[in-house]
């Protein structure tokens, strides 16, 4: 077993409703997929964001796609009308998401791997 941080083993796309964050999670390949569901909870993610105090984590299992959906609440600071901060859309968040770490068989990170690379050589 090995940690990596979560970007190692998937990707997330972010959409935002108000002051609400929306986070897929998707496994870059079906060896990992019980990864996600054992490790990124709503506890951890929560925790990930107090600094942002979310109110609610919400998660959504998507298991035919080998994802997952998450849902925070009050963590952008009033939403892209009426906040501050750089990012009020919330895309940049996706990224803290990523940075969780988690821990992973050495086969399943190399099945990773391979499905990585044999996308970047795609014709």
């Amino acid at each position: 077993m090995i940690t990596v941080p979560l970007h190692a083993i998937a990707h997330a796309r972010t959409g935002d409703k108000g002051n609400r964050l929306n986070v897929a999670v998707i496994a870059h390949h079906a060896d990992v997929w019980e990864v996600l569901v054992e490790q990124v909870t709503e506890d951890r993610v929560a925790s990930l964001f107090a600094h942002r105090r979310p109110t609610a984590v919400r998660r959504y299992l998507l298991p035919k796609l080998h994802a997952l959906n998450l849902v925070i609440d009050d963590v952008l600071e009033g939403g892209v009308n009426t906040a501050l901060n750089l990012d009020g859309h919330g895309k940049a968040l996706s990224f803290l998401v990523l940075t969780l770490p988690v821990t992973v068989g050495k086969d399943a990170l190399a099945a990773v791997r391979a499905t990585l690379d044999a996308r970047a050589h795609r014709p």
